[in-house]
């Protein structure tokens, strides 16, 4: 069976709403991270030595990074769904979405999170900061005009792993800061897999 390890306040749920998805069975194994460092416990590095989450472990395999989890279980168990086909014209569109989600959207969001942490000597950052998560939720916002996916015209991995930004980025900046990801986050929370996923982990 394929095992989710999970950190919690982590963003496991694109991998457990998946394999929903995909109809797979799994179990989620969690971790609590450590009160005073917010960090990993050692447990987690005996599943993966940086101690990251989530890792998913498939017999043999174990996997960490969002994306590459995503792409495995797609490639391994999808069948042809939820990923468009590597000759077609959306295919090099579902790549870019893939990374970027990871790769340039988390990152102001990350530092707005841990610059928060600074009190007072984290004010000067935060204009910046604002400015770039406004940036990349704007870009998003504006590549969902006419359209409810980020490719084509039904679910892929890329709109998985878009999903945890787009949440962030609503409930950070207001329902009606950028109403084409709010429409987004609220077709992805109302999808039965999306939800299944969350009642068996919880939130």
């Amino acid at each position: 069976m394929i095992e989710v390890h999970h950190l919690k306040e982590s963003r496991s749920r694109r991998i457990t709403w998946l394999l929903e998805e995909l109809e797979l069975d799994y179990t989620v194994i969690s971790y609590d991270r450590d009160p005073k460092t917010r960090l990993a416990p050692p447990e987690l590095q005996k599943i993966h030595p940086l101690g990251k989450a989530p890792v998913v472990r498939d017999g043999e395999q174990v996997l960490i990074e969002s994306g590459a989890i995503i792409d495995y279980l797609l490639r391994t168990y999808g069948k042809g769904r939820f990923a468009p086909a590597t000759d077609s014209t959306d295919y090099n569109r579902y790549v870019q979405f893939l990374h970027y989600a990871e790769g340039s959207a988390m990152l102001p969001l990350l530092l707005k999170l841990y610059v928060s942490r600074l009190g007072e000597a984290g004010a000067p950052l935060h204009p910046r900061i604002n400015g770039e998560i406004a940036n990349h939720l704007g870009y998003l916002n504006r590549e969902l005009e006419g359209r409810d996916y980020f490719v084509g015209n039904s679910l892929t991995g890329a709109d998985i792993q878009l999903s945890f930004v787009a949440q962030a980025g609503v409930r950070g900046a207001g329902p009606d800061a950028f109403p084409n990801l709010s429409r987004f986050v609220a077709m992805v929370e109302a999808r039965p897999a999306y939800q299944k996923a969350v009642a068996k982990n919880g939130e």
